[in-house]
């Protein structure tokens, strides 16, 4: 007899794996963190915004854009590697990103970085 796979094995109402949901939205919102801490870095030290800029065309933006995605696709990928197969409670998951994309937001508002510059 052949046996079916797991997804057709599980009891229906039981709780299914919530950890690659919530490793994707923390992701987002490490990645919107460092966004903004990168730009705020960017206005406080002339060295991280020299290294910043990888492209004289468009200046320290090129950094901070792809070093933001880049923290965003790591932190996807180990999040969703050591949570892909749990329960977890996607609300708390959600406050953590929402609360990181606040500090994400207000670190690329002028009124904010400029007190560093």
């Amino acid at each position: 007899m052949m046996t079916k796979p797991d997804a057709e094995r599980r009891v229906p109402g039981a709780p299914k794996p919530e950890g690659p949901i919530a490793a994707a939205v923390l992701a987002a919102g490490a990645g919107s963190a460092a966004l903004g801490l990168l730009t705020t870095l960017a206005e406080a030290s002339t060295a991280v915004k020299k290294w910043l800029t990888w492209s004289d065309a468009v200046g320290p933006l090129s950094g901070k854009t792809t070093a933001a995605v880049l923290v965003w696709l790591v932190a996807w990928l180990v999040l969703h590697l050591r949570m892909r197969t749990g329960v977890y409670e996607t609300r708390r998951a959600l406050a953590v990103a929402l609360v990181l994309i606040g500090l994400g937001v207000l670190g690329t508002f002028p009124a904010f970085f400029q007190l560093f510059g």
